[in-house]
């Protein structure tokens, strides 16, 4: 065969191939379905289960046994993440109502992992198997082919409430996430009901039964008014609080009990929680604290602060919700798949959706059911009949030469080759009619069922399939019928199943904490070389001076209350609030700078360090690799914004030295080649931060500015220049803009 090369355009086929991508991760991974509420692997996982008949009422089975069934039947991705799927189905603190039971270590609200599926078991929980997975044998869901088409799976389990409200769903897909606050199963259902009464009922009348997100850890949620807005467009932020009590102990000292948390704190921001207390009380912002202590357990939250007597408790509180996750937010994008496409819903909407699919299932069912029931009827109808002429029918049986022979006759009236007794017989033997599934039953019918008990239970069962029939085919034909039907399995769902409310909704004022100011006083700020900052009182720094020049890179005096200014190679000047710096003990390791500001050491070199109150005071000189100077009034840099540009630069040039201009008398530059250049300082211009300055030195096309260096009026200032040391004061006194000096070694 001719070997075919087809040209085709690079940008359309990688446009092709990322939407497709981009439409499986959305459609078959990441987003759960508006009619079951279920991510497919979600979904293929409780089916599996199902399938391997892992009932609530059975043994559990080994996590890994469903795990690898799961994967080769339906899932063909990793084990990983249907193993964390299955374990967020577990965990109560996640979910309002865990589908799955599991049995050993299935991780805790602290963000302590499940332990490997080699270890845990699990089985169904009872609703899962009553509410989201019956009545899968009665054609309510489409089935379709797995992945290699040797297994089918359901499209959507047939759930019988709006579990995407009451689970809650988090997923990120490409260019899109998905995540939906868990409700109260109780105010779904009513909801639910309220809409199936009255089709055209408003989001703020469901907002009745629905009070607002019902999350497993409750808290409250502070902004009331806002979920309106949130339920409506499916977009919104819900501010959260932890649930916070007072206790007095014997001694007279306050206990602040955390016995709620807001929903977006469990996990590892737990710890980080208690992480953040701590460092309130190490700087010195909350010196009320006397201790604190995690006393959770499975019981219950329970994280215990120990105040001071006297302390300002609602100051406090205050505080937390300022300063740590107490106070969080949950971003609502209600994004879920509807009509096999992403899209955006509200309350009213996903609960409309919902109910569309109660009435497709339940007519799927009932119409499953009544096929049934016809059958059923013409076969009892069949035996009734063959009941009343069995003596006719026994004279069939005997006279004919086979099986065929028999139901030709019951069917069609054939008669022939069959031998009758009489031919009265043979006249009402050619009148017989009946179907080939009565035919069937009558030749499959043990001779035990012609006694009179067996005949009357059979009159009774054909009248209870009759009355069967009746029922059905009211509930098809009349949708309020239908609708009966639906609220009385909601009904059932909620008796059996609903829990009080959790989660406390209000509008809460907004948190006002007064800080107090600290004692002004004077620090020293320190900073390693390996970028650890931190600060110190005057009477430590004085204590351990020699150590602390040798040991850290700058040493700046500051008042606490003052700002810590960094200059960059790159132009920028970051400051940051002295009261962010860690105040602490000499041996104290501090903190990174690039935590506590917006500096970056992976693109960009400190040049300087001082503190803004005395830059106030004085003016900076400023030197760049291509040889620009300029010196600039300290008071240009009193700022309040984080990062701002200290100076201009042309293209490709940085600086390469910042310095405070005090008592130094001449700058000598440096450049790589060598040469030296010693010029006055008086020779460089005072301009505004926003010019380029004066040229300092002139130098060759590869040649730049390497180092700067400067003299005192009465000191020797001396350097090491490649092995050979130098004397800057008697270095040649020269003017700004000359070639300089080369020094030969």
């Amino acid at each position: 065969m001719e070997e075919k090369i087809l040209k085709t355009e690079y940008s359309e086929t990688m446009q092709k191939s990322f939407i497709d991508y981009a439409m499986s991760v959305i459609i078959a991974r990441a987003l759960p379905d508006v009619r079951d509420g279920l991510k497919p692997v979600q979904r293929r996982t409780l089916y599996d289960m199902h399938e391997l008949g892992i009932r609530y009422d059975r043994p559990y089975r080994k996590s890994a046994r469903i795990v690898g069934d799961t994967m080769g039947k339906y899932h063909p991705h990793g084990d990983s993440s249907i193993y964390e799927a299955l374990v967020v189905l577990t965990q109560d603190f996640k979910k309002g109502i865990p589908l799955i039971d599991g049995h050993g270590n299935f991780g805790n609200i602290e963000g302590d992992g499940a332990a490997a599926m080699r270890y845990t078991e699990a089985r169904l929980q009872k609703i899962s198997q009553e509410a989201l997975l019956a009545d899968l044998d009665k054609d309510v869901v489409d089935f379709v082919p797995n992945f290699d088409e040797t297994e089918k799976e359901p499209s959507v389990l047939p759930c019988r409430f709006p579990n995407l409200l009451v689970n809650g769903s988090e997923g990120i897909a490409v260019g899109m996430a998905t995540s939906i606050p868990p409700h109260n199963l109780g105010e779904v259902i009513e909801a639910t009901k309220a809409y199936m009464k009255n089709e055209n009922i408003t989001t703020k009348e469901l907002m009745r039964y629905v009070k607002g997100p019902d999350f497993p850890t409750g808290g409250i949620v502070c902004n009331k008014d806002d979920l309106l807005s949130i339920y409506e467009t499916g977009v919104g932020k819900i501010k959260l609080r932890g649930k916070v009590e007072v206790e007095k102990t014997k001694g007279g000292k306050l206990n602040l009990i955390i016995s709620e948390i807001p929903y977006t704190m469990i996990g590892a921001n737990i710890g980080k929680f208690l992480q953040d207390v701590a460092q309130l009380y190490e700087q010195k912002k909350a010196p009320e604290i006397v201790d604190i202590s995690n006393q959770s357990s499975k019981e219950g939250i329970r994280i215990v602060i120990e105040l001071k007597k006297d302390t300002d408790v609602e100051n406090f509180k205050n505080l937390l919700y300022k300063k740590t996750r107490l106070e969080d937010t949950f971003g609502v994008n209600m994004i879920a798949i509807a009509g096999g496409r992403p899209e955006t819903l509200g309350l009213k909407n996903i609960i409309a959706q919902n109910v569309a699919f109660q009435y497709e299932i339940t007519t799927r069912k009932y119409t499953t059911l009544l096929n049934k029931e016809l059958e059923k009827r013409e076969i009892q109808e069949g035996l009734i009949r063959a009941c009343n002429i069995i003596d006719l029918i026994i004279e069939i049986l005997r006279g004919s030469k086979d099986r065929a022979m028999v139901k030709k006759c019951l069917t069609d009236g054939v008669t022939t080759g069959i031998k009758f007794r009489s031919k009265e017989s043979a006249i009402m033997a050619e009148q017989l009619n009946f179907t080939e599934k009565q035919a069937n039953a009558i030749l499959d019918m043990r001779l035990y069922k012609l006694i009179g008990l067996e005949i009357e239970a059979l009159m009774k069962e054909n009248e209870q399939t009759n009355a069967n029939i009746y029922r059905y085919e009211d509930i098809l034909d009349r949708r309020d019928a239908m609708a009966q039907v639906i609220i009385q399995e909601l009904d059932v769902i909620k008796k059996e199943y609903s829990k009080k409310r959790r989660t406390l909704i209000e509008n809460a004022q907004e948190a006002v904490y007064e800080e107090k100011k600290p004692e002004e006083m004077d620090v020293i700020f320190l900073m390693d070389k390996f970028g650890y900052c931190k600060t110190i009182d005057m009477t430590t720094y004085e204590r351990n001076k020699e150590a602390a020049d040798a040991e850290f890179k700058y040493v700046v005096k500051c008042r606490n209350t003052g700002r810590i200014c960094v200059f960059t190679n790159t132009g920028q000047l970051h400051t940051i609030k002295v009261v962010d710096i860690p105040f602490g003990k000499f041996r104290d390791k501090g903190q990174p700078i690039d935590n506590i500001s917006n500096y970056n050491s992976a693109n960009e070199d400190i040049l300087a360090i001082t503190s803004q109150s005395e830059m106030n005071l004085y003016r900076l000189l400023f030197v760049t690799k291509q040889s620009m100077c300029k010196i600039i009034s300290g008071g240009e840099f009193d700022v309040a914004k984080r990062t701002v540009t200290s100076t201009k630069l042309s293209e490709g040039d940085e600086i390469v030295s910042v310095v405070v201009l005090n008592e130094q008398q001449h700058i000598i530059l440096q450049s790589k080649e060598g040469y030296f250049l010693r010029f006055d300082i008086s020779e460089i211009s005072e301009v505004k931060k926003t010019a380029l300055g004066v040229h300092g030195m002139k130098m060759g096309d590869n040649d730049y500015i390497e180092q700067v260096f400067y003299t005192y009026a009465g000191q020797n200032t001396k350097i090491e220049y490649k092995g050979k040391q130098i004397d800057m004061n008697k270095l040649k006194v020269a003017k700004r803009d000359a070639k300089g000096t080369k020094i030969r070694v």
